[in-house]
């Protein structure tokens, strides 16, 4: 074997790319209704919360077409909120994903906060945890939420399954988590035959790695424009436009704050989850004034017939 057989493998037997596309081609793919771009908000813990990023969304005249809810896991809600959440995002007609249960650093296991204990990885620890995140899932579907966050490439392979089969509905669709640690083009493509609706990559990645997952790969991407201090605090605002250029379909995405736990603990006060909402609504309007004041010819709607808008 030589190095030379190895790359002739890879140009010659795959689609992938042998390296980064520092070319930063634009992608030739849009959403469904032809955005190059969307805006999804993360750390929507509760009702209180969803009615508060209605409001400003309104108030800003910035559509959010995405919400990424209850991070911190939709099982501290009752039945009866998390109806009302769902009735929420179907009334506004935003994609509502949730996370049904707290994972590693919130459930049993302890290696994962030890020092190093982190480079294990958010997967689900065991059988019974995937068991009780199916048991949630069932839950949400009954209130009528019809997307879900996964951390987990066995989660996705066993949901996917089960959509496939009618056991899941058909229009339940799933994104993969940064949690999963997803940040090449291999990967990227891995994760969209397993049945991913979206997928988040690392935040810290460059332009031309987008520009290689986006060349063999057609689901939408979810890019951190925002991300909290504890994770790197990268503010990539100014990218806004190169980023729907190249990775379109791409949600931008707003996670500001001091660390996943300063978000996502649902004991926390509404009104510092209420601040933080705000904020993260005045970013999203922050990248579209970058992206329309852009050369490149980008478009920005507010379509919603593919949205996995919940049915309550």
């Amino acid at each position: 074997m030589s190095m030379k057989e190895i790359e002739k493998f890879i140009t010659e037997k795959t689609s992938f790319p042998l390296k980064d596309r520092h070319d930063l081609p634009s992608s030739t793919t849009t959403f469904e209704g032809g955005a190059h771009y969307r805006m999804e908000v993360p750390g929507i813990e509760n009702a209180a919360n969803f009615e508060t990023l209605v409001k400003e969304a309104e108030k800003q005249q910035v559509p959010i077409h995405r919400v990424i809810g209850t991070v911190g896991g939709s099982a501290y809600l009752d039945k009866a909120e998390l109806k009302y959440y769902a009735q929420i995002g179907a009334d506004a007609k935003m994609e509502t994903l949730v996370n049904p249960m707290a994972t590693r650093g919130w459930d049993t296991g302890r290696q994962y906060l030890t020092p190093e204990g982190y480079v294990s990885g958010m997967r689900v620890r065991g059988q019974d945890n995937l068991y009780l995140w199916l048991k949630e899932v069932n839950r949400c579907i009954e209130a009528g939420i019809r997307g879900f966050l996964i951390p987990d490439e066995g989660l996705l392979y066993i949901a996917s399954k089960m959509r496939a089969e009618g056991v899941l509905p058909a229009d339940v669709k799933f994104k993969v988590s940064v949690f999963a640690g997803h940040g090449n083009a291999v990967g990227a493509k891995m994760l969209e035959e397993l049945g991913a609706d979206s997928f988040n990559p690392l935040a810290d990645l460059s332009l031309a790695m987008f520009a290689a997952i986006r060349s063999v790969t057609n689901i939408p991407m979810d890019v951190y424009m925002s991300i909290v201090d504890s994770m790197g605090g990268n503010q990539r605002h100014v990218e806004a436009d190169e980023i729907a250029r190249i990775c379109a379909p791409v949600y931008f995405k707003f996670e500001p704050g001091k660390n996943e736990c300063d978000l996502y603990n649902s004991w926390h006060d509404d009104a510092h989850l209420n601040h933080l909402v705000k904020v993260k609504v005045r970013m999203a309007k922050v990248c579209k004034e970058w992206c329309d004041e852009s050369d490149t010819k980008l478009v920005f709607n507010d379509y919603t017939d593919d949205l996995a808008v919940p049915k309550p």
